[in-house]
């Protein structure tokens, strides 16, 4: 009996690390697709083929968000400034913000949310939605980007949105590089080690 106990704790123990692994390996080998193609804040056509000379650091958001999205905005903020000061956002790095609700996030409501956080004059920072009238392809488009870094969302019916908590990190070819977690747990100085690693 204890043989047969033993035996089964072992082929759980390797379902579940086999699990890990696998989502491990899925991350390192992630890439959103050069071709996906969104909508910023002024309405503009953004590709994420078009600029291969910068790192994008990804958040995933939705306006009407109460907590978490709006704390990750903040913190990006901050490390954004201190990006700056070294000399590398804008240079070396982008900021890349995607709604998670392009239906009701239209590119004036973000240009609203963006200047609630003073990121203004700012074409370092984008944010993304699509155009209501073309809301299936928008988000067609905007799985391709979730499906490829794992990350999931999903919305109940009350427009609170479920979603993952992690924000992102790829490179000049859209690349997974890491993630790193949302809200409060969002680690300016960890993230600011990684992109900096990633530079030099």
């Amino acid at each position: 009996m204890k043989k047969i106990y033993l035996i089964c704790s072992l082929a759980v123990f390797l379902g579940i690390a086999g699990g890990i692994a696998f989502f491990l390996i899925r991350d390192a080998h992630a890439t959103i697709p050069s071709e996906v193609t969104l909508i910023n804040q002024n309405g503009d056509t953004y590709n994420f083929g078009k600029d291969k000379t910068k790192l994008k650091l990804i958040e995933f958001i939705y306006t009407h968000c109460p907590d978490i999205c709006p704390t990750t905005t903040q913190k990006m903020v901050e490390l954004k400034n201190k990006l700056a000061k070294k000399g590398v956002y804008g240079k070396d790095i982008e900021y890349v913000t995607i709604t998670i609700d392009p239906y009701r996030d239209t590119p004036e409501i973000l240009q609203e949310y963006r200047q609630g956080f003073g990121i203004n004059n700012d074409n370092d920072w984008v944010f993304l939605t699509g155009e209501k009238q073309n809301i299936k392809e928008v988000n067609k488009e905007l799985r391709k980007i979730t499906d490829a870094l794992q990350f999931q969302y999903k919305d109940p019916g009350d427009g609170q949105f479920i979603h993952s908590t992690f924000t992102y990190l790829v490179d000049e070819n859209n690349k997974y590089i890491a993630k790193f977690p949302m809200g409060e747990e969002f680690d300016k100085q960890k993230v600011y080690d990684k992109i900096i690693d990633k530079i030099d």
